[in-house]
Formats: C-alpha cells, sequence, structure tokens
C-alpha cells in the first residue's frame, strides 16, 4: 500500500542519518519497526494456518461416508 511505501522510504532514510532525529521521532520509528516487524510475523502465521485448515477440511472432506452409492437415488 502506499502509507507501506512511505513508512518504508522514511525508515530506509532514518537509518541513514538517526543521529539527526530527536528523540520522540526515534522512538516513533521504533515503534513503526515493531510493528511492521509483527505484521510480518502475524501474516506468515496465518500463512501456515490457512494451509493447515486446507489440508484438515479435505482430510475430513475425504473421511465422510459416501451418502449414496450408485447414479440415482431411490425413493419409496
Amino acid at each position: 500500500t502506499l502509507l507501506y511505501e512511505i513508512s518504508l522510504q522514511f525508515m530506509q532514510f532514518c537509518r541513514r542519518d538517526t543521529d539527526s532525529l530527536s528523540d520522540e521521532t526515534k522512538a516513533q520509528l521504533q515503534s513503526l519497526q515493531f510493528v511492521d516487524t509483527e505484521l510480518q510475523r502475524l501474516q506468515a502465521q496465518s500463512a501456515v494456518l490457512q494451509t493447515a485448515r486446507s489440508a484438515y477440511s479435505k482430510a475430513l472432506q475425504a473421511s465422510l461416508p459416501t451418502p449414496f452409492t450408485g447414479d440415482t437415488m431411490k425413493f419409496n
């Protein structure tokens, strides 16, 4: 997203010249870096969980009994 690109560019700038930043700006930058790292970790965890859910869903579907045999259904 645009906001992510802006924050990435800002962080790259700040890494080159952190001495000129105020303590408050450094703290905000550190918080932003922490949040970005956590978001990446959670996105990776979400991908793992979605893969596992898909595998469990397929295994469940395969283990369910087939309700009908043959090509037609019969009613009394």
